[in-house]
Formats: C-alpha cells, structure tokens, sequence
C-alpha cells in the first residue's frame, strides 16, 4: 500500500509542491518559516492532483480471449459431433470478439458496449456450444432439430458480434468516409 502511493500521482505532484518550496527558501523569497511552506506545497499538490483511477469492474480481457481460444479448440477437437458450418461460425465469432477485447481502454470507454461484449464472449457464444455438446451424440443425431437450433444460434451471435463490432470501430469508419469525401473533393 505505501510503495503504491509513493509511486502515485499524488505523491509526486506534492513532492513537486515540495521541490518549489525549497526552491522559495533557497531564492530568499521565504524565511525561517520555509519548512511550512514545503509542507503546505507538498500538501496542496497531493490534495488537488487528480486521483488513480478506480475500477469497479475488473479487467477481464485478457481471461475472456484465452476462454475464446480455448472453446475454438474445444470445437474443433468436437467436429465430428458438430453441424458442419458451426465449426467455422464459431471460429469467425470468436475471431470478431477477441479483436475487440484486444482494446480493453476502448471497451472500458463505453460501458454499454463492453456489457455486450462481454456478454457475447463470456455467456451466449459458449452456452450455445456447450448446450448442444451437452446433448448424447445419439440424441442429438436422432432429433432433427438440435443442428438446426446451434446453426440458427450461432447465425444470431455472429450477427450481433458484427453489429457490435460496428459501434465499437464507428469512428474509425466515420474518418475513413470523411478522407473519401476529402479525396474527392480535392479532385474536382
């Protein structure tokens, strides 16, 4: 707790108050009071520096990209047992998710939107796998409907991972049309 705080931005801010006191002493501008003034200094800088910031939520990026990877290898290690085109859906949603929770700034930026991630990568993607690996392969091989209801999820989820994919790079977009209109234009 206090090696955190001598790092801190406080800390350093109010040694810096400290520094222009001793500075104030040694020009003469204060007297035999300069021990106060140091001490004043270092203590408005501590109290008005901006504080570290404080997480509610914890970070959980990097964990939920290794949880990607390894329900990818989970899904195909179980292939055989899969629909065919669920594989691959799976692999290009866990694709689109890890990309995003590789900016977790960004994604700490606009809670809403880690919400959604999180949710995707965390809860739905895996729970739609799993629910039907669940299932005895020869059920799920006898009752026509369960490849089905796994393809239809997994066309929902890649479909909302796209549509949060576009509100999290929609200022990329925005700049990369104003440049085209730039470019255009610049040629007329």
């Amino acid at each position: 707790m206090m090696l955190r705080y001598l790092g801190s931005t406080k800390n350093l801010t109010g040694c810096v108050g400290g520094l222009v006191g001793v500075v104030l002493y040694l020009t003469g501008v204060v007297g035999w009071f300069w021990p106060f003034v140091v001490v004043a200094l270092y203590l408005a800088g501590a109290l008005l520096a901006p504080g570290e910031k404080v997480r509610l939520v914890p970070d959980t990026s990097a964990s939920l990209r290794s949880s990607l990877e390894t329900l990818v290898s989970s899904v195909v290690a179980q292939s055989s047992r899969l629909p065919a085109s669920s594989v691959d859906a799976v692999r290009r949603i866990a694709e689109v998710l890890s990309d995003l929770l590789s900016h977790p700034d960004r994604l700490a930026a606009d809670p809403d939107l880690q919400h959604a991630v999180v949710r995707l990568a965390g809860t739905d993607l895996p729970l739609s796998v799993q629910t039907y690996l669940n299932l005895p392969w020869w059920f799920a091989a006898r009752r026509v409907g369960a490849g089905e209801e796994l393809v239809a999820q997994l066309g929902l989820l890649e479909t909302e991972a796209h549509r949060v994919a576009e509100r999290f790079y929609a200022t990329e977009i925005d700049r990369q049309a104003d440049h085209t209109r730039y470019l255009r234009d610049r040629d007329a």
